[in-house]
């Protein structure tokens, strides 16, 4: 909708708009906070009744957009198309790439749109310019999938892999492997039809297993030269650790896992080191290899979910040092409110502090934990409205937590009592 406004407004290069918008901000003193809307309809110096109509029916179009009128809009969208036979000015890719947005979005909310309307506007649009051929092809085959034409879905990609024009830029070549990636990725979702074909089959035959393994053999080269482009690949490369293990590759499969996780050409991913977690768990990895791994996680998100199982596996390395650890890392998931009433957290704190009682300078280790937060601790765990909602919502938590005040906060006259009923602190 934006590209759609900028449209109906004045035609103007890049760097004239910033220079306007810098003597505009500077004249009168103060500039506005809010946010300046778009005129609807601007006329242009020297304008000839043909773009005149034509920008007075793009103006229809988004009112009719705008109220959610679709047949109205698909009936002046029927018009609007002649721009591109205009000649006279230097933005025709603008054009395309404005009647390209608005159709598919009068398409998927129509309530009459067909298979063969998608098609025929994808098509269309493929073949007026080549600019934006390769991501017209690859949301072509989106909406192919999404409707179950997973074949021709595919066709599409591989007609897009293979196309080629001009020189190729760096933008092309990034887009040209998003095409690969994804056409594999269809390979993938074929691999598995036939994977759960062959299982509920009382007699498999051989020449389906053959077929099988042709389609992983052709997702596996893109989708393992997908670790040579730094970026997020996750649902990629889970497919392609899922067609590994099948094929009873762990070591390939593995490999993969730790590529992506510790890459440092990749950008911080956290679900990359959960995914490598994930599969060292499931394959009976001993304990210090999983803390290793939830280690750097705990770095990227001190709050995730895995933490639990951090502070677990720490617990119980039998080392006073991961104790503290351990202490250190259940502390900074209840500095996060969304922990705040989870029993597991409280109670696994309890469990750590109990352990942690058995060395003789615990005391000075959990002040020295606890001095940055008892300014703001009480006021997000301890007050008496935390005290009436936990005595009423979860009374085994009430309990817990009671336990734990007078060690977490033993200088301060907390409010967090049984029997509490009134608000605030």
């Amino acid at each position: 909708m934006d590209d759609l406004e900028r449209e109906l407004g004045p035609i103007e290069d890049e760097e004239d708009d910033d220079d306007s918008s810098e003597d505009n901000s500077t004249k009168g003193g103060k500039q506005s906070k809010l946010p300046l809307g778009y005129p609807l309809c601007v006329e242009q110096p020297k304008e000839t009744g043909f773009h005149q109509s034509t920008r007075m029916c793009l103006e229809q179009i988004r009112e009719a957009l705008l109220h959610h009128r679709w047949q109205e809009a698909a009936e002046y969208m029927a018009c609007y198309p002649q721009m591109l036979e205009d000649t006279t000015n230097g933005t025709a890719q603008q054009y395309k790439e404005l009647i390209w947005r608005i159709s598919a979005e009068i398409l998927h909310h129509h309530p009459r749109s067909k298979m063969e309307d998608y098609n025929n506007i994808y098509e269309r649009m493929k073949h007026s310019g080549v600019r934006h051929y390769l991501m017209i092809c690859l949301e072509h085959s989106f909406h192919l999938l999404l409707n179950g034409h997973i074949d021709d879905a595919k066709r599409q990609l591989s007609v897009a892999e293979s196309w080629r024009h001009g020189k190729e830029s760096a933008a092309h070549l990034q887009r040209t492997k998003l095409i690969q990636a994804y056409r594999s990725l269809l390979d993938y979702i074929i691999w598995c039809d036939k994977k759960d074909t062959n299982a509920n089959s009382d007699y498999p035959d051989s020449s389906d297993n053959k077929d099988m393994h042709n389609y992983f053999r052709q997702a596996s080269v893109n989708l393992k030269d997908i670790l040579r482009n730094p970026g997020v690949w996750d649902p990629f490369i889970l497919s392609y650790v899922e067609m590994l293990e099948f094929y009873e590759d762990h070591e390939g499969a593995l490999k993969v896992l730790n590529d992506y996780a510790y890459d440092s050409n990749f950008p911080p991913n956290p679900n990359a080191h959960v995914y490598l977690y994930q599969y060292l768990k499931l394959h009976d990895t001993p304990d210090r290899k999983l803390t290793k791994v939830l280690k750097i996680l705990h770095v990227l998100v001190p709050s995730h979910e895995l933490m639990l199982e951090y502070s677990s596996l720490l617990l119980h390395s039998g080392k006073h040092s991961d104790v503290q650890k351990a202490l250190a890392v259940v502390l900074e998931m209840l500095d996060f409110a969304c922990w705040g009433s989870n029993l597991e957290v409280w109670k696994r704190l309890k469990a750590i502090i109990e352990k942690l009682q058995s060395q003789e300078d615990w005391k000075d280790s959990l002040s020295e934990k606890m001095a940055a937060r008892k300014d703001w601790w009480p006021a997000l765990h301890f007050t008496s409205f935390h005290a009436s909602k936990d005595s009423e919502e979860n009374p085994e938590l009430m309990e817990v937590k009671a336990s734990l005040t007078k060690v977490l906060c033993p200088d301060l006259k907390l409010k967090y009592t049984a029997g509490q009923v009134t608000s605030g602190e």
